[in-house]
C-alpha cells in the first residue's frame, strides 16, 4: 500500500475505536481486578487464564498502537462493576466483622457515587467524583488499620519491626522478627521501603498510615498528568484547536483515573496486608509527571527512590535507557543514585543484604496459591519450571519491548503500558506473584490513561513536547 494512503486508513480506524475501545477496556479492567480480588488466597485455573489473556490483550494493544480512551459508558461500567465485585467476589481480610462491613460499604458506595457524579458532568461532577473517591479510600484505609491492628502476615510484621530498628539505627537485614507468621529472619525488600514507610509507624503506630498517604500521593500525580504541561515560563504551550477543545476534559479524565486507582476491587485486602506496591506507583507516577513537564533530570529522584524500594523495578531501566526523552544518561544516573541510596545497608553487612534481597528469593519455594503460569505447571501438572526457562521468558519479553521502544519512540502514555507489560509477563512466570504485583501492572495502565496520547516529553523542546508519530 502506498505510504500516502496509510494516514487515511488509520484515521478511519481510529475514528471507530474510541467507543468500542472504551467498552473493551472497561470489561478487561473489571475482569482483571475482579479475579485479582478472588485470587487472595486461592489458586484457580480460571484466574491464571484471565491474567494470561490480559497480558495478550495488553501486548496487542501496544503492538497495534490502538488509541483507546475512557468512554462515559465504559467508565460507568468499570465503577458500577467495581462496586458489585467488591460486594460479591470473595474477599480475604483480617478485619473484625464490624470493620469489614464499614470498609466494604465504603468501597461499594464510593464507586457508585463517583459513577453518578461523572455521568452528570465534566466540571462539578468531576470534582465531586474526586472527593468521593478520596473519601471512600480514606474511610476504608482508616477502618483497615483500626479494625485489623495486627494482621497475620509477615509483610506487616517485618515493616513494623524494621521501622523500629531504623529508629534505633539497627541494620534490619540482620534482625530476627518476633511473631512473624512467615519469614522469621530476613527482610526481602530493598531498604527504602522502610525509610519511606517508617513515619507511619513512628508518628501513628502503623506503617499502613504512610502507605495510604503514598497511595494518595500517586493519585495526585495522576491529576497533574491529566493537565496540559506548562512551559518553563509558566505559560501553556501552543495547542491546536482540537487540543483546546479537549482540554476541559482533562479534569474529567483525572477524576476517572483517580477513581479507578483508589477504588479497584481488592483495595481493602491490599490495605489490610500492608502490600507496598502503591509506594512504587507513586515513584513511577511522579517520574512521569516530571518527564512530561520537561524536568527529566529531576525525574531521576522519584524513580531512584522507587528502584531503591523493590528489586524488580530494575527490569524497567533498560526500556527507559532506550527511550530518548529520558535517555541513557538519566537512566545511568538513576542506577547510580539507587546504588548510593542502598549503599549504607549493603556496606553494613554485604552477606546479610545479598541473602535477604537476592539469594532467599531465588531459592524460595513456590507458594501454591500464586496464580501464575509457574504455579499452573507446578500445581496442575507437577512440573517445576527451571529458572533458565522463566528467565528466558522475562528476558525475551524485555528484549522485544526494548527493541520496539527504541524503534518507535512511543509517547509517554504508551511507554507506561510497555513498562506494565514487562512487569506483567515477569509476574506470570514468577513463583510468588500475588495481588499486589498484579495491582501495580493494572495501576500503570490506568495511570497511562491520564496522559494525552500522541505527544512525548523531550528535554530539547521548549514546551516539553515533541510529536512522536506511531509506526
Amino acid at each position: 500500500m502506498p505510504e500516502r494512503h496509510r494516514p487515511v486508513v488509520r484515521a478511519r480506524w481510529r475514528s471507530r475505536v474510541p467507543g468500542a475501545g472504551g467498552v473493551v477496556l472497561a470489561v478487561a479492567w473489571l475482569a482483571y481486578f475482579a479475579v485479582l480480588q478472588w485470587s487472595v488466597v486461592r489458586y484457580r485455573i480460571p484466574i491464571v487464564a484471565v491474567l494470561t489473556l490480559a497480558a495478550v490483550g495488553l501486548a496487542l494493544w501496544q503492538w497495534r498502537g490502538w488509541r483507546v480512551s475512557p468512554s462515559r459508558g465504559g467508565v460507568m461500567l468499570m465503577l458500577a462493576g467495581s462496586a458489585l465485585a467488591t460486594a460479591a467476589v470473595p474477599l480475604f481480610s483480617y478485619l473484625a466483622p464490624t470493620g469489614l462491613a464499614v470498609a466494604t460499604s465504603a468501597l461499594v458506595v464510593a464507586p457508585l457515587a463517583c459513577a453518578v457524579a461523572l455521568w452528570s458532568g465534566r466540571g462539578r461532577g468531576a470534582t465531586t467524583a474526586l472527593a468521593a473517591a478520596v473519601a471512600g479510600y480514606a474511610v476504608a484505609a482508616a477502618t483497615a488499620v483500626v479494625s485489623s491492628p495486627r494482621p497475620r502476615i509477615d509483610v506487616w510484621v517485618t515493616l513494623q519491626q524494621a521501622s523500629d530498628g531504623l529508629a534505633g539505627l539497627e541494620n534490619f537485614y540482620a534482625m530476627t522478627w518476633t511473631g512473624s507468621p512467615g519469614i522469621q529472619d530476613a527482610f526481602t525488600y530493598l531498604p527504602w521501603t522502610v525509610v519511606l514507610l517508617a513515619p507511619g509507624r513512628w508518628l501513628a503506630g502503623d506503617v499502613r498510615w504512610a502507605l495510604a498517604v503514598w497511595t494518595l500521593v500517586a493519585a495526585l500525580a495522576a491529576v497533574v498528568l491529566a493537565r496540559r504541561a506548562a512551559t518553563p515560563a509558566g505559560r501553556e504551550p501552543a495547542a491546536s484547536a482540537a487540543e483546546e477543545d479537549a482540554e476541559p476534559h482533562g479534569w474529567w479524565t483525572a477524576a476517572v483515573v483517580v477513581c479507578l486507582l483508589l477504588l479497584a476491587p481488592g483495595t481493602l485486602t491490599q490495605l489490610d496486608q500492608a502490600w507496598t506496591e502503591p509506594l512504587l506507583l507513586a515513584g513511577i507516577a511522579w517520574w512521569a509527571v516530571l518527564v512530561r513537564r520537561g524536568h527529566a533530570w529531576w525525574a531521576v529522584v522519584p524513580l531512584a527512590l522507587a528502584c531503591a524500594s523493590k528489586q524488580h523495578l530494575a527490569l524497567l531501566l533498560p526500556v527507559l535507557l532506550l527511550w530518548r526523552p529520558f535517555g541513557w544518561q538519566r537512566t545511568v544516573a538513576t542506577g547510580a543514585l539507587t546504588g548510593v541510596l542502598i549503599a549504607p545497608w549493603f556496606l553494613a553487612s554485604p552477606a546479610d543484604f545479598v541473602h535477604d534481597t537476592v539469594s532467599l528469593l531465588v531459592t524460595f519455594h513456590p507458594i501454591k496459591f500464586a496464580n501464575t503460569l509457574y504455579l499452573l505447571a507446578y500445581n496442575t501438572f507437577g512440573v517445576t519450571l527451571p529458572f533458565a526457562v522463566t528467565g528466558l521468558v522475562v528476558l525475551g519479553t524485555l528484549a522485544a519491548v526494548c527493541l520496539t521502544v527504541w524503534r518507535r519512540q512511543p509517547d509517554l502514555a504508551s511507554l507506561l503500558r510497555w513498562l506494565a507489560l514487562v512487569l506483567l509477563v515477569a509476574n506470570l512466570v514468577n513463583k510468588q506473584a500475588f495481588y499486589n504485583q498484579f495491582w501495580l501492572v493494572g495501576a500503570l495502565v490506568v495511570l497511562s490513561l491520564a496522559v494525552p496520547e500522541g505527544r512525548s516529553s523531550s528535554p530539547t523542546s521548549p514546551s516539553g513536547y515533541t510529536v512522536s508519530p506511531r509506526r
